[in-house]
């Protein structure tokens, strides 16, 4: 079975941490993910409690190979060079996490301007409930919006992807969920290690998610592995 994993963390304790709402995840290095999960390619996504640092995403971007992409917590400063060196690093996304304290102040023109510059598109961890229209060029919504529902795939019909992660986490009919999405636009994410999350990542979560066409590999293979 090939799979693209889409959401997953790097955590390294040789680089920066810092406590988010007091919380500080244990260490999961490269080779702890590569020994709970095979993957064809993924997706090392920055978690709140690494801030503003990329220095542990290069490192682990260098580990893994051509066929994983980073998405970064950039500050809202960052310089059109900084964006490039992380570029040419392999990060291909940046994040807005709004479910621990972000701000949408400014993230659309920054979303177009980082578009323009080279190809990032924005992803966000949100109550879709509470998250308004955006109008920005490629949107990722992580963790199946946390409720999903109507405003989930309202957000899908104007465009945006979704990631199939973090079931242990949700309070929701994820079948049900799944089966009222556009295939096309279902990226998995084993969410490993699942921090804070009462049940991490089970073999049953990729199984259910294999039912639909592309949602494995094809649908975020294309998404992140493309060249602006």
């Amino acid at each position: 079975m090939r799979v693209f994993d889409a959401h997953f963390h790097v955590i390294d304790p040789r680089f920066p941490l810092v406590p988010n709402q007091g919380y500080l995840p244990p260490a999961f290095t490269v080779d702890d993910y590569r020994q709970r999960f095979q993957a064809h390619g993924g997706a090392v996504v920055s978690g709140s409690f690494q801030a503003y640092d990329q220095t542990y995403l290069i490192d682990a971007l260098q580990r893994l190979g051509p066929t994983f992409v980073g998405v970064a917590n950039i500050p809202p400063e960052i310089t059109d060079e900084e964006v490039r060196e992380l570029h040419a690093h392999g990060v291909r996304a940046f994040r807005l996490n709004l479910h621990r304290g972000g701000s949408l102040d400014g993230v659309e023109e920054q979303a177009h301007r980082l578009h323009e510059l080279v190809g990032w598109h924005l992803e966000v961890y949100a109550d879709v409930a509470q998250l308004p229209p955006l109008d920005v060029p490629v949107l990722v919504i992580d963790h199946l919006g946390l409720t999903g529902g109507k405003a989930l795939r309202a957000h899908v019909e104007r465009g945006a992807y979704v990631k199939a992660t973090r079931f242990g986490a949700l309070q929701l009919d994820i079948e049900r969920t799944l089966d009222e999405l556009d295939a096309a636009k279902v990226l998995f994410g084993t969410d490993l290690p699942g921090t804070r999350a009462p049940r991490p990542f089970a073999p049953q979560d990729l199984e259910l998610v294999a039912r639909y066409d592309g949602a494995l590999y094809d649908n975020a293979a294309a998404l992140y592995l493309r060249q602006p």
